[in-house]
């Protein structure tokens, strides 16, 4: 007995240095924010500012585009989601459900492109979406994101769908539905944390894009996201880093609350939707 109540709190221990060590830089950060210049300078530091300085938050939405920027990246983001979601559901269950000559290879293909770095993407882009007129636009950022995003998430959402038994399309069809009626009343309702941790993927990987908005947005600034925005807040001898930080919050805070929305889904289990 002795021994099991030892190891639950080496557990415990453990799970919580664990946690102290990936929530330190948040922390970090966020004190950064309410700090002085003087006090983010100072060795050693400060673990917590003397007066914290709330009016940093106020200073940056009053005095910095910021709210304009994360509202162009929540519409590139959700942009991006939307194609690559709708792209990456029928791939996904093509290459689960059907077999074709040179299936694999083309799974195989798909994860392949994945793998190729964004810069490598970038010039070839670039010539295409400005002969589209599309350089300045946030349709290009969303495009040019999707070609990132639809390779993994036609791999994830295959693996998925795997794992989902035939039996039920099956079920299905024999009760009157077509094929594309089951994948929509079946096969997606099973699929939901499925879906909703590749959607989250997507969302992510287009938030923290960077290389592609200051390549395709250039000197639009009414089109630039938050990442790109904030890297303008440096200046060229002064730099104030809790300006810049309290910024850096108002761009973490969206990914935050998406995670917390979508926490059930992603825990969800399959079977849970299977039974039904």
């Amino acid at each position: 007995m002795q021994r099991t109540t030892l190891q639950t709190l080496s557990l415990y221990a453990g799970l919580a240095v664990v946690c102290g060590v990936l929530l330190f830089p948040i922390y970090w950060l966020f004190v950064t924010a309410l700090s002085t210049l003087a006090e983010i300078r100072q060795l050693p530091p400060s673990f917590w500012p003397a007066e914290p300085q709330w009016s940093t938050f106020a200073k940056v939405g009053t005095e910095r585009p910021i709210f304009l920027w994360l509202w162009n990246s929540t519409l590139a983001a959700l942009g991006s989601v939307a194609l690559s979601m709708v792209v990456s559901v029928f791939a996904g269950y093509s290459l689960s459900r059907f077999s074709m000559k040179g299936g694999r290879s083309l799974g195989l293909f798909i994860l392949t492109a994945k793998m190729l770095p964004a810069t490598l993407l970038v010039i070839p882009l670039f010539g295409i979406f400005r002969s589209m007129g599309l350089i300045g636009s946030l349709w290009s950022l969303v495009l040019a994101h999707a070609t990132l995003i639809i390779p993994f998430t036609t791999w994830m959402l295959k693996g998925y769908f795997d794992t989902i038994p035939r039996e039920l399309e099956q079920a299905a069809m024999v009760d009157g539905c077509s094929p594309l009626g089951a994948l929509f009343r079946v096969v997606l309702p099973v699929a939901t944390p499925g879906l909703a941790a590749t959607a989250l993927y997507a969302f992510v990987l287009s938030w923290a894009d960077y290389a592609y908005a200051r390549t395709f947005l250039t000197n639009a600034q009414g089109s630039w996201t938050a990442n790109l925005g904030i890297t303008t807040m440096k200046g060229e001898y002064v730099t104030d880093w809790n300006e810049i930080s309290a910024a850096a919050v108002f761009i973490a805070l969206p990914i935050i609350l998406i995670y917390l929305f979508l926490e059930r889904y992603l825990v969800g289990g399959l079977t849970a939707g299977a039974e039904k």
